[in-house]
């Protein structure tokens, strides 16, 4: 084989085996979770299950939702699963972000997306905190 047809047959390999890897990326998101809807339900960050949300830059993922500490006194509460193909979704304070670890989409501490390939945003929740009871609801 000379050098050119071993050049061409070596490109050929990577078309293919780069249409084979994005072929579940063209996916019609039909698998994704929908985010959850009429949302209401209360935290309280006394109990262990929630202890990590005692602590800035803290999360935790219960009811399809994701929940982030981002002041002494802030929340944000997003749908967790990635609207690209319904990964969980990461809370990086550090970066301000939602960070899906399957792809590399991006969302704003709103949910809205920064970096795709996610199209669409994540659903928002709003939160509010007294006490140790935080409440996210629709």
């Amino acid at each position: 084989m000379d050098r050119k047809n071993f050049l061409l047959t070596l490109g050929k390999g990577a078309v293919v085996a780069g249409l084979v890897y994005c072929a579940g990326c063209a996916s019609n998101n039909s698998d994704v979770p929908t985010a959850p809807t009429n949302v209401d339900m209360t935290l309280d960050l006394s109990l262990s299950q929630y202890s990590a949300l005692n602590n800035v830059g803290g999360s935790i993922i219960t009811n399809g939702i994701i929940v982030g500490r981002t002041s002494t006194t802030s929340f944000v509460a997003v749908s967790v699963a990635c609207t690209h193909q319904g990964t969980n979704v990461q809370f990086q304070l550090n970066n301000n972000r939602f960070y899906c670890p399957n792809h590399g989409s991006t969302y704003s501490l709103n949910g809205n997306v920064t970096n795709g390939p996610a199209a669409r945003s994540l659903t928002k929740y709003n939160t509010s905190f007294s006490g140790n009871i935080l409440r996210i609801y629709s």
